[in-house]
């Protein structure tokens, strides 16, 4: 596999490099959810659009990242699922939305999945939880108060990635994610415990609940029952992280 990018997500593919030859895994372009510019998606949709020429030339498969977060699915009714009209409910879900459409009208094979909230070593500073691990250690927390995340954590998005490959899926979209999402106030808690401290917390009256569906997922991947998906894995995601980063 060829990967495309030098950022927190092409570093936590790399255990893949040696696998799925034809494959070109683009994993770079804008990662901040908030804060871009029109010239910073302007910037990923042309490095899309080449990428994507040069592996219709190729006859190579283009492994495309999208989002499966609450600016895809956040007005959603019901659990997000790739079969289904979207409305996306940030301008970061529009850009990923317009990008897949953009794919799909390429004419290079290709395969989509949407990320739930990864989590693992090395996470972009801006990133949700590097963020909370700052705020928890400073002595205080700033939350909204209707937000929640499904989190995964790196290690099982390699292996679902590696197995939905192997499948030799082409032109499909498929959301990686737990299937749980946790309010981001129980995220701080365990946080919190974890790291032995007691930050005061301060909300803010936003956010939005939802949900994603891991239905299409599991048909796919049987061995995502193996992966100890529950209401309490996020758990055992931020104890790695942790585990991971320095003191």
């Amino acid at each position: 596999m060829e990967i495309v990018g030098t950022g927190f997500l092409a570093r936590s593919l790399r255990p893949l490099a040696g696998r799925h030859p034809g494959t070109v895994a683009l994993a770079a372009g804008e990662s901040r959810t908030s804060g871009a510019t029109d010239a910073d998606y302007a910037r990923e949709a042309a490095l899309l659009r080449d990428i994507a020429k040069r592996c219709a030339a190729g006859g190579q498969l283009l492994l495309f990242f999208s989002t499966a977060a609450t600016g895809m699915y956040g007005l959603a009714e019901g659990p997000g699922r790739e079969d289904a009209p979207v409305r996306p409910a940030t301008p970061y879900g529009a850009h990923k939305l317009a990008l897949e459409e953009q794919l799909r009208d390429s004419g290079a094979d290709h395969l989509i999945l949407r990320l739930a909230h990864l989590v693992g070593p090395h996470g972009r500073h801006h990133q949700l939880i590097p963020t909370l691990v700052r705020q928890v250690r400073s002595g205080s927390v700033f939350l909204h108060r209707r937000a929640v995340r499904d989190l995964i954590g790196v290690a099982d998005m390699l292996t679902i990635t590696d197995r939905l490959l192997a499948a030799g899926l082409r032109a499909d979209t498929v959301n990686v994610a737990s299937g749980f999402a946790v309010p981001v106030d129980d995220i701080v808690d365990h946080l919190a415990r974890a790291l032995r401290l007691t930050p005061r917390k301060t909300y803010v009256d936003a956010g939005a609940e939802y949900a994603i569906s891991t239905e299409k997922l599991r048909a796919l991947v049987p061995q995502v029952a193996d992966l100890g998906f529950g209401p309490h894995y996020y758990r055992r995601v931020l104890n790695d992280f942790l585990a991971a980063e320095p003191a």
